[in-house]
């Protein structure tokens, strides 16, 4: 499932540059994360980079999408046009 970003946000800055998706940016008042980018760092990672650094752990699953792993990749291999 893709992750989002609650209103504990405090825009510190840290998710932003993480994301290697580039699915991470400034909304009108705080970091938003678009669900159709964020592979929750598969294909990139072992974990979801954004969450490891947020200070506040704000960054959650995104219960209105939910999305298997094989998806996630499948999404990974569109993104990264290996797909």
């Amino acid at each position: 499932m893709a992750l989002l970003i609650n209103n504990k946000c405090i825009n510190c800055d840290m998710c932003d540059p993480e994301c290697p998706n580039q699915a991470i940016y400034f909304g009108q008042t705080i970091y938003e994360i678009d669900p159709d980018k964020c592979t929750e760092c598969v294909g990139h990672y072992d974990s979801p980079t954004c969450v490891s650094v947020c200070p506040i752990d704000c960054i959650k699953p995104d219960p209105n999408k939910r999305e298997s792993l094989d998806t996630l990749a499948e999404k990974y291999l569109v993104l990264t046009q290996q797909g």
